[in-house]
């Protein structure tokens, strides 16, 4: 019998976040995904500190009136690009936490591309 979706995903997280790690230098974007809404923060995990976040419960993303998930998940891509280079960081280490690189991940990554975050 296979491994249910989530214990998957919990497999693949685990496989990433060995060799994932966030320094001051170059933080790590982790995403969040639930079935309505996306999450993300980057994180210096040397010290153990969010150092900027934004989910597609912020004002400026429910402010665009759109029932399509992919581009809320584009828009708090680019919300995370600007508030990230606000607080000087440039270049990040990507942590999709375990899932697909495909869909809401793919359009958040690609905001924040735009907006100007090397990865």
């Amino acid at each position: 019998m296979g491994l249910t979706k989530s214990a998957r995903r919990n497999r693949i997280h685990l496989r990433i976040k060995k060799t994932v790690q966030g320094t001051l230098e170059k933080p790590r974007l982790s995403i969040y995904r639930s079935n309505k809404e996306i999450y993300v923060q980057v994180i210096d995990d040397v010290s153990g500190k969010t150092i900027v976040s934004a989910s597609s419960r912020d004002k400026e993303v429910l402010d665009e009136k759109s029932e399509n998930k992919t581009y809320k998940a584009q828009l708090v891509g680019k919300l995370i690009g600007d508030r990230a280079r606000k607080a000087g960081v440039s270049t990040i280490c990507f942590d999709r936490s375990g899932y697909l690189y495909h869909g809401r991940v793919k359009s958040l990554a690609d905001g924040a591309r735009e907006a100007g975050l090397n990865f």
